[in-house]
């Protein structure tokens, strides 16, 4: 246990010893979270302040066999003053440049690393609008980038790595050395990386999603039904043919791979036209850098109808209204609350590893690969299976202690899947 009076002196000598655990989990990412193969283009994404973990990752790769590591920088400064000196039509344009860097990594078979780490509070008081038509434009534009990811087509992990803002956020009360420390040993447990052999541990990890996704596929509800003393009592309607993943992904040729480093959850996507009802968010999402808190949303014939927050409404509106597709959902994920993230009891203000604390929705953009034959399937055809298509994707989590979850079949029967926040069979 870390105790509350640890001092910096105490962190940075922690530190020292963590190194070994750091490398491992490095390998981890690279080895199993994007399973890179030899000649293989890699692309890491990392902020200017992770610049010593995207290094060790750039190295960890060459050893795994890559042909060549294209390192992507982010800074949160300068994407705040981006946000304030150009105008938002300007933003509506993704730059040359960057398109064809990422269309021709895409492009060239790729696999993508992309390492969270950002100051919660990066663009308070930006208008939310900014950072959502960027990112819609990256996405619409970027084609061959965004169907890669979308589509499995090229292997990705999403995985974590502290920046200092992000730290003090998540430990307000100590000193940067020590909340760095913390959240550096938060992340490993929180990703099973802080034992001798992680990519063992993993496999171990993966097939324990089995049960719950037998029981899921087998029983092939026609709709999910969510209560809670909240106020949340939704009905989702499910696909025909939809199916549930969870853990390990794999490419349409086969390849493994596992996108996010931590993952608990077991999802699919629903039919984004059969949603009815109210769901009350359980926990706070920070979007593009703002913080969206105690909020709402109202379904009717699947589209958000009505919604409010007691923080960041604005934020919230600018996801709700992005596109078309936007308002309705892309995704269901069923997450027991005795998971090592929700155990911890930390929060950690960033979507990776809340939505691994919490059963959660998500609006935006369904998955192909939770549909039968997706793959083969154009986005025309998926959409009107009823899988939702966006230039976004967001998840909110919904998971409070007392969330109920049953499933319903065709008839209208229903069987219980989670009571008071866990499966009901734990």
């Amino acid at each position: 246990m870390i105790r509350a009076e640890l001092t910096a002196e105490d962190a940075c000598a922690g530190m020292v010893k963590l190194m070994p655990k750091i490398e491992r989990y490095a390998d981890l990412i690279i080895r199993r979270g994007v399973n890179v193969r030899s000649g293989q283009e890699v692309v890491v994404e990392a902020a200017v302040e992770q610049r010593r973990f995207a290094e060790l990752l750039t190295r960890k790769a060459y050893a795994a066999g890559a042909a060549h590591v294209t390192v992507i920088w982010r800074d949160d400064a300068v994407t705040r003053l981006t946000y304030e000196h150009v105008d938002l039509a300007s933003l509506e344009r993704v730059p040359e440049w960057e398109r064809v860097q990422l269309e021709s990594l895409a492009q060239a078979g790729a696999c993508f690393v992309f390492v969270e780490g950002a100051d919660p509070a990066a663009l308070q008081g930006i208008d939310p609008a900014k950072p959502a038509t960027a990112a819609s434009a990256r996405n619409s534009q970027c084609k061959s980038f965004r169907r890669g990811l979308d589509f499995n087509i090229n292997p990705w992990c999403c995985a974590g790595a502290p920046v200092p803002a992000w730290a003090r956020h998540v430990f307000p009360d100590a000193c940067e050395e020590v909340a760095l420390y913390r959240l550096w040993c938060a992340i490993l447990s929180a990703a099973r990386a802080d034992g001798e052999d992680p990519e063992s541990d993993w496999e171990l990890h993966d097939a324990t999603f089995e049960k719950n996704l037998r029981f899921l596929n087998e029983h092939h509800f026609a709709s999910l039904r969510y209560r809670s003393k909240n106020g949340t009592d939704l009905t989702v309607g499910m696909t025909d043919r939809h199916i549930w993943a969870g853990g390990k992904a794999e490419t349409p040729q086969e390849h493994p791979f596992f996108p996010n480093v931590p993952t608990e959850e077991v999802f699919t996507s629903p039919d984004c036209e059969h949603v009815e009802g109210i769901v009350h968010a359980a926990l706070p999402v920070i979007h593009h850098g703002t913080r969206i808190d105690r909020f709402w949303l109202r379904f009717e014939a699947g589209r958000v109808v009505d919604y409010d927050a007691e923080v960041g409404v604005e934020a919230l509106r600018s996801i709700i209204e992005l596109d078309r597709g936007s308002s309705r959902l892309g995704e269901v994920a069923l997450i027991s609350k005795n998971t090592p993230i929700r155990e911890s009891g930390i929060l950690f203000f960033d979507t990776l590893y809340d939505e691994n604390a919490s059963c959660h929705l998500a609006l935006g953009i369904g998955f192909p690969e939770c549909y039968e034959g997706g793959y083969d399937m154009t986005p025309e055809k998926l959409r009107k299976k009823g899988v939702n298509m966006s230039s976004t994707h967001v998840d909110f989590m919904i998971g409070a202690d007392d969330l109920n979850i049953c499933g319903m079949d065709a008839e209208g029967r229903e069987t219980s899947i989670f009571v008071n926040g866990q499966w009901s069979w734990e």
